[in-house]
């Protein structure tokens, strides 16, 4: 199992840490922009929320021009792109703003023409006492992989088969836009982590695949979304994936009340007890946490018994290698890294750094060291948690580690 932690701190000075497999990772301007290239079909996104929302899924509409797209769109996936536009523009007819953009502003973004125009871009509605189904919310968009040999290209690995590091980037993406459907007004909407990513089975590149998912629980001011990968035309899911987002208050950055959710099947009710109880043990985890002089709870203490068992092991590794197994290593001995500036081509809609290209680069480096100590192509099963603690800048150092730990 590969272990270790992505932590992305302070301006000009981040640091990151990137997992493996297995792993924990504690971590405006537009332009006209063409998808012909690509042969990707407005079509390929679907919507089923009912709100002012409901056209979202409608990319680059005759109010915007076609081609529109902000400029965060360039150098993204396909997927990415749609999705953002997508976002976008349900954003501009939330706030009326429809004509907003190349007529009147040129190159300038959204948020970057509110405040030269002085409005609040991100207004901010409380939320409905009513609240929202899950369907509401659900969000899906297709890979047409047996027609498009660009898109495919582009999710193809040495090995032609699929790229996953591209599809955490997808999964941040769309779970970004599933969490726009659900919430009121435009408050600002941050990924507070990833509970996690799970592949059951290795997908086919050359078949058409979709990719959706909606909110499936929410507390006060955060919620869970789920989502899946599957072929088109079939049921047998390949991926599954639990991201948690945050709503914060535009101008305070303080957490803010969301709309509940309201479950109508028993599926949904079920999905909604299970993420009430992941919820609760997350708190529970965060309240146990080893601290320096204070008592340790059981599972610490079976942790910290581990973790001398480890260290013992490793004793005559450390004090006579002659004599140690020869197949064993430090842990230290498999260290990885590599260290970036945060470029402007990797930012988000509210120009900070993209969290799914974050999570890209972690995992891919995690797989390029296990291929490099295990001899031979790993395979990715899962992911358990990501954390992001703290936003990453344009223009930051980041530096990501990566080492084995079983």
């Amino acid at each position: 199992m590969n272990q270790a932690r992505m932590i992305c701190a302070g301006p000009r000075a981040s640091r990151a840490m990137a997992g493996g497999s297995r792993g924990r990772l504690q971590f405006t301007r537009q332009i006209h922009h063409s998808l012909m290239a690509l042969n990707l079909d407005d079509k390929d996104v679907s919507s089923s929320s009912s709100s002012d929302k409901d056209s979202s899924a409608t990319v680059a509409s005759s109010q915007t021009g076609q081609g529109y797209a902000p400029v965060q769109t360039l150098n993204k996936s396909p997927i990415v792109q749609k999705l953002w536009k997508t976002r976008d523009e349900a954003k501009r007819r939330i706030m009326g703003d429809m004509t907003l953009g190349e007529s009147e502003y040129g190159d300038l973004s959204l948020a970057t023409a509110d405040v030269i125009s002085g409005r609040n871009s991100c207004s901010y509605e409380p939320p409905s006492k009513i609240g929202k189904h899950p369907s509401e919310s659900e969000v899906g968009i297709e890979y047409p992989f047996s027609t498009d040999e660009f898109l495919k290209e582009t999710y193809k690995n040495p090995w032609g088969e699929m790229r996953f590091g591209k599809i955490l980037e997808d999964l941040d993406a769309l779970a970004g836009n599933i969490a726009f459907e659900h919430v009121e007004g435009n408050p600002l909407i941050v990924t507070a982590g990833v509970d996690r990513i799970r592949l059951r089975e290795r997908p086919n590149i050359g078949a058409d695949q979709q990719l959706s998912g909606r909110v499936t629980w929410v507390g006060s001011s955060s919620m869970e979304i789920r989502m899946r990968i599957a072929a088109v035309g079939s049921d047998a899911e390949w991926l599954e994936a639990y991201f948690t987002f945050v709503t914060l208050h535009p101008e305070t950055k303080q957490a803010i009340r969301i709309s509940p959710l309201l479950p109508e099947t028993d599926e949904e009710r079920g999905a909604f007890e299970l993420g009430a109880l992941k919820a609760q043990a997350k708190k529970a985890a965060r309240k146990n946490k080893i601290q320096i002089g204070r008592p340790l709870s059981e599972e610490s203490l079976k942790i910290d018994t581990r973790a001398a068992r480890l260290l013992e092991e490793a004793g005559t590794l450390l004090r006579m290698p002659s004599l140690a197994d020869q197949d064993t290593m430090l842990i230290s001995q498999t260290a990885q890294s590599n260290a970036m500036v945060a470029q402007p081509q990797a930012r988000n809609l509210h120009d900070r750094i993209f969290g799914g290209f974050l999570m890209r680069r972690s995992f891919e480096l995690a797989f390029a060291t296990a291929y490099l100590f295990g001899g031979d192509k790993p395979r990715f099963l899962e992911v358990d948690d990501i954390s992001f603690d703290k936003p990453v800048d344009v223009g930051d150092l980041l530096v990501f580690k990566v080492r084995k730990s079983a």
